[in-house]
């Protein structure tokens, strides 16, 4: 026995009168079989990736169930001769959950083995940061203040200035006069 989902789609003119013979005459398929249907979900009107026999859109109902590889065969050649039956896919989903089952296995199993993190014991904070590897020299290191960079008090362009005044700037030097020169130059 494996695992199955059936999907297939009925013309959206179909009513429900005539999608539900369709969907029990699958399910009497399985169960005649000795299969079991796990579930049954109408997806409701969709639209298509492309047009299928003149139509753009279609009712989607899917089908999860258990059976036998030869029920498969006799539910497919079931649906290929239904007139209300646009498309349909048959997708085999057991191995699916085989592989996501054994996956988190593994998964724990190296969460066992792996051991309780230890913590580290506390160094001494070096003399002179190092840049970190691979970092590039001259580069900006996090958490050491830039001295080109502008300091984050100073204002944006358009923003408002500082709260806090700055400190007067001293007047710039005046240049050397020359008194000889400054005599001979008539007024």
């Amino acid at each position: 026995m494996r695992i199955y989902e059936e999907l297939f789609i009925v013309r959206p003119d179909a009513t429900d009168e005539e999608v539900d013979p369709v969907v029990d005459q699958v399910k009497n398929v399985i169960t005649q079989a000795g299969g079991t249907v796990d579930k049954t979900e109408k997806w409701g009107i969709r639209k298509l990736a492309y047009r299928v026999l003149k139509f753009n859109e279609g009712q989607y109902i899917l089908i999860q169930f258990t059976a036998k590889p030869e029920t498969v065969k006799e539910i497919e050649r079931r649906l290929r001769v239904a007139d209300s039956v646009l498309k349909f896919l048959t997708v085999r989903i057991d191995e699916k959950l085989k592989r996501i089952e054994k996956r988190k296995k593994a998964r724990e199993k190296r969460a066992a083995r792996k051991p309780a993190p230890t913590p580290a014991p506390a160094m001494a904070a070096p003399l002179f940061p190092q840049e970190p590897a691979g970092s590039l020299p001259g580069a900006p290191t996090p958490g050491v203040p830039n001295p080109g960079a502008p300091s984050p008090a100073a204002p944006s362009l358009g923003g408002p200035a500082p709260a806090s005044p700055a400190p007067p700037a001293a007047p710039p030097p005046a240049p050397p006069v020359n008194t000889e020169q400054a005599a001979e130059q008539p007024e």
